[in-house]
Parts: C-alpha cells; sequence; structure tokens
C-alpha cells in the first residue's frame, strides 16, 4: 500500500523513467510538483518518492520520456510494467485533445527469477515472448482530460459527483482496454498515474457547407468481454457477451450544436465456433444449441439496460452453414421479441450481390421508422439536452466486419442528414452527395474507421472498403479483397492463435498462478511432433500452382493432364493430413487457466 496518495486527481501527462539496475523511478515532469513513483525490479513492491535516487557509477540509469502508465502484468515469477513510449494526437473529442498509442514498451519486474526453478524459468519465458506480441497491439487510444470510454450522451448524463471521479472510475469496464492491468495501480491509490485506455479507431474531419464548417468525428469502442481474433473468438460466451462487439459513434458539431449517434455490432449471441483446420472457410459449429435462447435473452437485456430499444439487423445467407446459424439466432430471438425489441433478416449477399450495394435502401425503408423513433442525442450551444437517443441498432454478419460496415456506413449517412436537416443547414432534400467534399472526406471516415476494426479483428482492412470509400465497387477494390482475403487465411492459421493467447493475457481472461503445476505439457510423436503448418500451407500452394500450369500446358501435351491430376492428388492429400490434425498445427497448449 502507498505511503501517501496524491490529492490531484489530474493525470500526468509527461514522465521521465528513470532505469536503474535495481528500481524504475517514473517522474513527472508536465509541470505538477508531484511525487515520483518507485517500482523495484525484484517484486514489483510500490512507493511514491520525493526525490529521485542518487546515481553513481555503478548505478547509472537510463533515461526516458514517457507519456502515461498502461498497467501491470504478473506471471510466474516476475511483474512486468507497460509504459506508453509514444504517441500522436489524432484529433480532440468534444474539445478534448485525443492520443493514439504509437509505441508501447514492457519493463520488467523479473530479478527474482535468479532463485526461480528451471520449469518457472521456462514457462516465463514462454509467457514474456506472449508479452512481445502484445507490445505490438494497434489502435489504442486514450486522453488525459476526458473518458473516452463513454459516450456523448452518457458523458452528458453524469451527474456532478461522478464528474469529479478520476477517469478510471468514470470509465465503461467494457470498454476499458487496459482495466485489469491497472488493478495493481489501483489497490496502490496511483490515480493521477492511472490512464484509461481504449481499443477501437479514432478519425474526424472538417469540411464547408456553404460558409459553414462541420466537424464530424468517428468512434469505435472495442468491448474488451470477449475480445479476441477471427476464427479463435466466435459467437457469444454463457454470459451473453459476444465477439467483436464494437460501440461505434459518429459525432457532429456545428454551429454550436453537437449530435450523436451510436450504433453496436457484434457476432450472433449464442454458443457457436469455427475450428481452424486449414481450410479457407472452416465449418460452423453451433455448440449447446439448447442453450441459445437464454444466451440471446442475457445478451439482449444487457443491451436493452445500456440503450434502451434495440433493433438487432442480420446480414448472413439465408443457405449453407450461414443460413444454419441464421436459422438458429431467428428461433432464439423469437421467444423474447418485443415493442424494445425487433429482429430483421436482410440477406445481404443474395440482394445486393457484390456490386449493387445501393439496394440497401432497401433495407432503410424497413427501419427508417425505428430511427425516427428513437433518435440521437442534440445538444444546443448551452450544453442542454434537446433531443436523446432512446435505442439502438446492432448489426451482424459473419464477422461483423464487410457487410456490417457497409451497412453501418449507410445508416450513419441517412442520420447525418437528419441531423443536418435538425440543425437548419440542409434543406428538405438535401444530401450529403451534393456535397463534394462532404462526400469524399465521409466516404473516406467510415472506410477507415472499417480498416481499423477489421485490422484488430482479423489482422487486413476490411472488405468491400472500395465501396464505402468511393461509392462504388472497383475492379482494384474487387483484387485487394482477394488480396486481404488472403492474408486472413494466413493469419488466421499461422499466428493469431498465439496473439489470442497474448489478448487473453493482457484481459486478465487468463491469469498466471505461481502454484500451479508446471509441468510441461506432453510431447507429441509421429506427424504431430515434425508438422509445421506454414509450411504445409506452402506445400498445398506449390502443389496448386503446379497443377494449374500443367493443366494450362494439356492443351499441348495430354501428359500435362497425368501432372495435373498428379499434383491436385498431392495437394488434397497434404490439406486432408493437415485439417485432420490442424488444432495440432495450430493451436499451441496453453499454459495458464481461465480468469475465475
Amino acid at each position: 500500500m502507498m505511503e501517501r496518495a496524491e490529492s490531484c486527481q489530474k493525470l500526468y501527462t509527461r514522465l521521465r523513467l528513470w532505469e536503474f539496475p535495481d528500481e524504475y523511478v517514473i517522474e513527472p515532469t508536465d509541470g505538477s510538483s508531484a511525487s515520483s513513483l518507485k517500482i523495484n525490479r525484484a517484486d514489483a513492491s510500490m512507493k511514491l518518492i520525493d526525490a529521485i535516487p542518487e546515481c553513481s557509477s555503478v548505478r547509472v540509469p537510463k533515461i526516458q520520456t514517457i507519456f502515461g502508465v498502461v498497467g501491470m502484468l504478473k506471471l510466474v515469477a516476475g511483474s512486468y510494467l507497460i509504459v506508453i513510449t509514444e504517441r500522436e494526437c489524432v484529433g480532440s473529442y468534444l474539445g478534448h485533445p485525443i492520443f493514439k498509442v504509437m509505441s508501447l514498451r514492457i519493463l520488467p519486474c523479473d530479478h527474482s527469477l535468479k532463485t526461480s526453478s528451471p520449469e518457472q524459468k521456462k514457462v516465463e519465458s514462454e509467457f514474456a515472448g506472449l508479452l512481445k506480441v502484445a507490445e505490438k497491439t494497434c489502435g489504442l487510444f486514450f486522453s488525459y482530460d476526458t473518458n473516452l470510454t463513454l459516450s456523448a450522451q452518457r458523458l452528458n448524463d453524469l451527474g456532478d459527483e461522478s464528474k469529479l471521479l478520476p477517469l478510471w472510475r468514470q470509465a465503461e469496464p467494457r470498454f476499458l482496454w487496459n482495466n485489469y492491468m491497472l488493478e495493481v495501480l489501483i489497490d496502490n491509490k496511483l490515480d493521477p498515474y492511472l490512464l484509461p485506455v481504449v481499443q477501437g479507431s479514432f478519425h474526424n474531419f472538417q469540411a464547408a457547407i456553404g460558409k459553414e464548417i462541420v466537424d464530424i468525428t468517428l468512434i469505435a469502442r472495442r468491448c474488451t468481454r470477449r475480445n479476441g481474433t477471427r476464427m479463435w473468438r466466435r459467437g457469444a460466451d454463457p454470459d451473453g457477451y459476444v465477439a467483436n462487439f464494437v460501440e461505434t459513434e459518429q459525432i457532429v458539431q456545428m454551429n454550436g450544436f453537437t449530435a450523436s449517434f451510436v450504433q453496436v455490432r457484434g457476432s450472433m449471441p449464442f454458443l457457436w465456433e469455427q475450428i481452424v483446420d486449414l481450410t479457407y472457410k472452416p465449418k460452423f459449429e453451433i455448440v449447446k444449441p439448447e442453450e441459445a435462447p437464454r444466451v440471446a435473452e442475457r445478451h439482449f437485456l444487457d443491451l436493452r439496460k445500456k440503450y434502451g430499444s434495440v433493433l438487432a439487423i442480420d446480414l448472413v445467407n439465408t443457405t449453407g452453414g450461414e443460413g444454419r446459424l441464421s436459422e438458429k439466432f431467428a428461433s432464439a430471438v423469437q421467444p423474447i421479441l418485443s415493442d424494445d425489441l425487433r429482429y430483421i433478416h436482410f440477406d445481404f449477399h443474395k440482394i445486393c450481390g457484390h456490386v449493387h450495394f445501393e439496394r440497401l435502401s432497401i433495407l432503410y425503408d424497413q427501419i427508417a421508422d425505428f430511427l425516427d423513433k428513437n433518435g440521437y442525442l442534440l445538444l444546443n450551444d448551452k450544453g442542454e439536452k434537446m433531443k436523446e437517443q432512446l435505442g439502438v441498432v446492432r448489426t451482424n454478419c459473419i464477422d461483423c466486419l464487410d457487410r456490417t460496415n457497409v451497412t453501418q456506413s449507410m445508416i450513419g449517412r441517412k442520420m447525418l442528414e437528419l441531423q443536418l436537416r435538425r440543425i437548419g443547414v440542409f434543406a428538405a432534400e438535401e444530401t450529403i452527395s451534393s456535397h463534394t467534399n462532404l462526400d469524399e472526406k465521409y466516404k473516406i471516415l467510415w472506410a477507415n474507421h472499417g480498416d481499423d476494426v477489421s485490422i484488430q479483428y482479423s489482422g487486413t482492412p476490411a472488405l468491400k472498403g472500395d465501396f464505402v470509400r468511393y461509392g462504388k465497387r472497383t475492379v482494384q477494390g474487387i483484387l485487394n479483397d482477394f488480396y486481404n482475403a488472403l492474408g486472413r487465411y494466413y493469419f488466421n492459421n499461422f499466428s493469431d492463435g498465439t496473439k489470442q493467447d497474448a489478448i487473453d493475457l493482457l484481459q486478465g481472461h487468463y491469469i498466471v498462478s505461481v502454484s500451479r503445476d508446471m509441468t510441461p505439457p506432453s510431447q507429441k510423436g509421429g506427424l504431430e511432433a515434425v508438422a509445421h503448418f506454414p509450411a504445409a500451407f506452402c506445400l498445398v500452394s506449390l502443389g496448386l500452382f503446379f497443377t494449374i500450369l500443367s493443366l494450362s500446358q494439356a492443351r499441348y501435351d495430354l501428359r500435362h493432364l497425368f501432372f495435373s491430376a498428379l499434383w491436385a492428388t498431392i495437394s488434397i492429400g497434404i490439406a486432408a493430413v493437415v485439417k485432420a490434425n490442424g488444432r495440432i498445427f495450430c493451436n499451441r497448449p496453453r499454459l495458464h487457466k481461465p480468469r475465475r
């Protein structure tokens, strides 16, 4: 416990990190006459000090400027402090500067490893490797002055007492990315060091409408409850928290008015999964189908408590594996449909195909009454609430990325037009498309937003992004989609398993226990011991390449048909073997237990 707590609640905006051989010292250098924080590198104990320790020839510190403390993680034998070493100001949120994390650094407090057993050192090395992956986490944003985890409406609704609390105590836990990592600092009452961080996206721009300037911001907040990567996090958990749940807020500021509109996306809210097995599109498996109604009910009850009325838009196909999931979704929500919960299925691919996205107007006609009834937040120049948002649109496809982003951008565009008419900037029939500068910037805003969310979940930019960015499908966009689809396939199979472990470690979904049996997983023999997943991928790709090459030569020499069949058989054989052993190749044994 700390010897003395700081009375000032303002966060430190710039700090100096002193790295001594036996301790770290973090000194505020933003003009505040505050105590420094000392962290022991052996046991990670903390205390506030009034003076920097003396340097000597044997205690020569390394000195570095940092911009915030993200938190601390305890592993098997050591603890690890995470700090922000580079930041970039990316805009403002309701008048407050917003920064993007450009670089993180992991500082080990692991000197106790010197007395640890060889097995503990080995396991510690495994986890330290995961932290190296976590160090590259993208899409992290923060503010020293306002709570980025809360929408404008929720910020406006905060009571006077809540506004006096430290930012971390005001924060919405679902969107506080470093919630678990802050626990040690919270226990030590270090409020001025407790920097709330969100993962998602932040973009804004200004454009002219006649003589007026409109400021538009788009924010994505990723939920941490079932955070993860594509394929490795699907569906919901038994408590109703879904994979890839993202709150998207569009904010408009103009002529003293502030308007906000919130949408959400998330995986279908029942237990289902896709087991990575080297196939391009693994089979969808519904787990415990009898539990689907209960899980869906918990999910939508939580949404209604937080957002009011809910309109669920399901964009998946009606046929194949997607069709089975859609049928289960529809049957699961059927018993709980009410005036506050509506469900609409819109087969995006069947109706819009790959190029006719303008047919989303059919969907808009079906939901316009909900949007009109539940509205958006509108504040006047005095900060008084003139209108509030009473419900939310929840959109999903399979990944909640590509079809979802196209649909959400359409809804956001329609709502922006309604807001500008309400403010008095647009005439009754005026649209964004009639203002070229605004239209182009708005498309880019949503395209960048979709890419950010997609990269965090799948490893690549969004598909169908050319329509969002340019308002039409292009040949280059289709080629980019093919390239990104291959990229997703690679990441899903070769790197997302390790990345998922790193996410689970940071989020506290898996807790390391020193007392746990540290016996390493048993070694597999035979094929499992030598199989290497990326190598298998290369062999299959090479086989397919020679198959196509031989086929192209078959018209000149029929012997090439034989070689085509041979290469195709080899490729299929390798793929079949890898598929049968897919989970062995890509899912290394976990050494940590789920958090209770």
